[in-house]
């Protein structure tokens, strides 16, 4: 495996480690609660990040068939619509499902990546609808560039929700001793 591929695929692993361990500790509720994370729940953050991973390992298949990728270059020409479109599309999924799917469409992008050889993903020039980008800058944009955007406001919520557990916590057991 080549040094390309290598670095992609520590990205991928980096931002979604620091992403799982986040939110590892939120209650079911939290995941759920609208507006966590501006218009959007942890939850709708992570759905949208299943569809456009789900979207590059579509425009990948296509790339592979010799086909050109017109949802994946339709996404990336205005992305702010992509994610509103999708995320109506996706309102009120289950949330086992939408983990399901979250790690599901991860498995595959990386089996995607270790097929493909560091001139594909390196070549400025190989695919003309990229518009001289390099199919490794396409998947960084879409996956852990788009991932990490979000980390912050992520973090915070779920510190933010711990804490607030905690102070429930400790009035109940005050309580409980009065």
């Amino acid at each position: 495996m080549g040094q390309l591929i290598e670095k992609l695929l520590d990205e991928l692993d980096q931002s979604r480690v620091r992403l799982l361990v986040a939110i590892e500790l939120l209650a079911d509720e939290d995941l759920l609660a609208p507006q966590a994370l501006g218009k959007w729940s942890v939850a709708d953050l992570l759905v949208n990040l299943t569809v456009w991973e789900s979207e590059l390992v579509t425009g990948l298949m296509r790339i592979d068939q010799g086909k050109k990728p017109g949802r994946l270059l339709a996404a990336l020409a205005d992305p702010e619509a992509y994610s509103q479109k999708r995320f109506e599309e996706n309102r009120g999924r289950d949330l086992d499902r939408i983990f399901d799917d979250l790690q599901q469409v991860r498995l595959q992008l990386e089996e995607w990546l270790e097929m493909l050889s560091e001139k594909q993903l390196a070549s400025k020039t190989r695919y003309a609808y990229f518009q001289g980008r390099a199919l490794a800058d396409i998947v960084a944009q879409t996956t852990y560039q788009r991932e990490r955007r979000y980390l912050p406001l992520v973090e915070a919520y779920a510190q933010a929700m711990l804490a607030q557990q905690s102070e429930e916590h400790e009035y109940d057991r005050q309580n409980d001793e009065s």
